[in-house]
């Protein structure tokens, strides 16, 4: 019995003073000697075509905090410039079509990832509309649809509020910012504090950070090699091959139909998430049904590899 005792002390002790496996967790971003090193700022940082002052040191630091907590947030940053190569190009179009910079391309990257997000307050999709906003901007919402997860109409939706915000408050940046805090709020916060432009204005913490979140953001997209991004190594989903189908009548089975499409069910609500049960009910107007082109297959991702 003693000898027992004596072997589990002995196992005991040598497995407690085994070293510790550590877990593969550091930042990408090394120097050629291992060392982890910050993301440089750039000299000079343009926002639909109006250049940010890098010499403020207010700024820079805030810009900096930003720029650390998204460089090194490896796994949301990376799906984010995954999800980018399938995404942008439709969200360029429709901002350009409805004259707004293309920049705030990089504004629905921060609001939800380029996923169908759900925030806790029942905002959802790409811009996170609120059902009130969403309802101001004639999106549908019932129980078979809901067009905040409409990737085209939520975007012709962000880009009338962020023209009459910029129309309002005469400036892109405070549009930026007033998608977070409302016009009403912006105005209110640079007139009690006599300012005339959102840097040189105190707002509440999550406004406070919404600029600087879409700016750094936009560096790590724009050269994401600077900040530890191996972009020719990163798989990017390719996107949709699809083509629109204008449905006039009402189906009452969805698995059904898309079976007679040629697809099934599951590639259905991929392509439009909108639709959110087995049916979709026609009234007032036709739904637009994207649906993979002919001879076009849905490619999971492109390799840079």
């Amino acid at each position: 019995m003693k000898f027992l005792f004596l072997v589990l002390v002995i196992f005991t002790f040598t497995a407690c003073n085994q070293p510790v496996k550590k877990v593969n967790s550091e930042p990408i971003i090394k120097n050629d000697s291992g060392h982890h090193i910050l993301p440089k700022l750039p000299e000079t940082l343009v926002f639909c075509g109006q250049t940010v002052n890098l010499e403020d040191e207010d700024i820079r630091e805030r810009l900096d905090k930003e720029l650390l907590v998204n460089a090194y947030f490896q796994s949301s940053t990376i799906q984010a410039l995954k999800r980018a190569n399938r995404y942008f190009p439709e969200l360029e179009r429709i901002l350009k079509a409805n004259g707004i910079p293309e920049d705030f391309k990089y504004l629905a990257v921060i609001e939800s990832n380029l996923i169908q997000a759900v925030s806790p307050a029942g905002a959802q999709g790409f811009w996170q509309f609120m059902p009130g906003t969403a309802k101001e901007h004639n999106l549908i919402m019932n129980d078979e649809v809901d067009e905040r997860l409409n990737i085209e109409k939520s975007t012709i939706a962000a880009s009338e509020y962020l023209k009459y915000a910029h129309d309002t408050l005469k400036n892109w940046v405070l549009a930026a910012a007033s998608y977070n805090r409302g016009i009403g709020g912006v105005r209110s916060d640079m007139r009690w504090q006599q300012t005339d432009n959102y840097f040189d204005t105190h707002m509440n913490s999550e406004t406070g950070r919404y600029v600087y979140r879409i700016l750094a953001v936009k560096l790590i997209f724009e050269h994401p090699e600077m900040y530890g991004y191996d972009s020719k190594a990163i798989e990017l989903y390719e996107p949709f091959c699809t083509k629109n189908v204008l449905v006039k009548s009402s189906i009452t089975n969805l698995a059904d139909w898309a079976k007679s499409q040629g697809i099934n069910y599951k590639i259905l609500i991929k392509l439009n998430p909108w639709i959110l049960t087995n049916k979709l009910t026609i009234k007032n107007h036709p739904y637009t049904v994207k649906l993979p082109a002919k001879n076009c297959k849905l490619k999971p991702y492109k390799s840079y590899q």
